[in-house]
């Protein structure tokens, strides 16, 4: 199974701390480590990691903006590790890729971001490969790569391809991506114009006629909506210890593209619960996978 995932590619410098620092404060880190990043980017990985176990191959490709600016080496060799191919919308560019600093709080395992995502690296349609779909069993947009996203969508659903979007929180442009989605997934800070409520958020993606819906909140359970039968309810989340939540949603989202190519929606959602409740029980986004646990 090939999974192809769109959206961000950053450079994420993660530091484990007792708290973040206070204005004109300096403080030391317990830990640090050096990863890409990025919503599509933790979740290429996952679903290769995941799909991978047995027989490293490449599985997973990340479409996105890399460049060629000297701090990529760090993301093309992290990626290259993960067994992630990259296919880059703008393989000509010098500009240095978003950064993202990102202090683990350790006694909570909390974090605090602060990045400027894909704002600076936008792509246009045109850059997409002709065979981009070529083998691919699914695709995942985050929505970064709203333009590029839209189009990839629009070909997939024509092809019979599900489509998953990772709903973080609202972009402009999901209104034109939403009609080609199989599977929403969202988080609690998904919210579409006018909505308030969880309520309403269903309301407005059901409009799309996405046959699929999921909001998630952390370590609360995932309250779920499948529109051809109406059933609705919640998948519980295994209960942790949480040592870092950063990426613990992206790396759900991978999961849950795995998993759903090999069981239904609802066991699927599960499978990808333990998974993300897993991750947060080691500090980054990497470690968790080098576990001989339940990973």
């Amino acid at each position: 199974m090939k999974g192809l995932f769109v959206g961000l590619v950053t450079l994420d410098l993660i530091y484990l701390a007792q708290s973040p620092p206070r204005n004109n404060q300096k403080i030391v880190a317990a830990d640090y480590t050096v990863a890409a990043g990025g919503p599509a980017t933790n979740a290429a990985v996952a679903f290769s990691h995941l799909s991978c176990r047995d027989a490293p191959r490449r599985v997973s490709r990340l479409l996105g903006v890399v460049g060629s600016h000297p701090m990529t080496q760090l993301i093309r060799g992290d990626l290259e590790k993960y067994q992630v191919e990259i296919t880059d919308l703008d393989p000509a560019t010098t500009n240095p890729p978003p950064v993202s600093s990102i202090i683990v709080t350790q006694a909570s395992g909390e974090r605090a971001v602060i990045s400027i995502n894909a704002v600076k690296t936008q792509a246009n349609s045109q850059a997409i490969p002709p065979d981009i779909l070529q083998n691919v069993d699914i695709v995942l947009i985050d929505g970064h790569q709203m333009t590029v996203g839209i189009e990839i969508a629009q070909t997939a659903k024509a092809n019979n391809i599900p489509v998953v979007i990772d709903g973080g929180s609202w972009k402009p442009g999901f209104d034109q991506l939403l009609p080609f989605v199989d599977y929403a997934i969202c988080s609690a800070n998904f919210h579409p114009p006018n909505c308030q409520t969880q309520e309403q958020v269903f309301t407005y993606l059901s409009e799309f006629g996405i046959p699929h819906i999921a909001i998630t909140h952390g370590e609360k359970p995932i309250k779920y909506l499948i529109q051809e039968t109406g059933a609705s309810g919640f998948v519980d989340v295994p209960k942790t210890t949480a040592v870092d939540t950063l990426g613990a949603g992206d790396i759900f989202h991978g999961a849950f593209c795995h998993y759903v190519l090999r069981e239904n929606f609802l066991d699927a959602l599960a499978s990808a619960a333990k998974i993300a409740a897993f991750s947060c029980q080691f500090f980054g986004t990497r470690r968790w996978m080098r576990s001989p646990g339940k990973s």
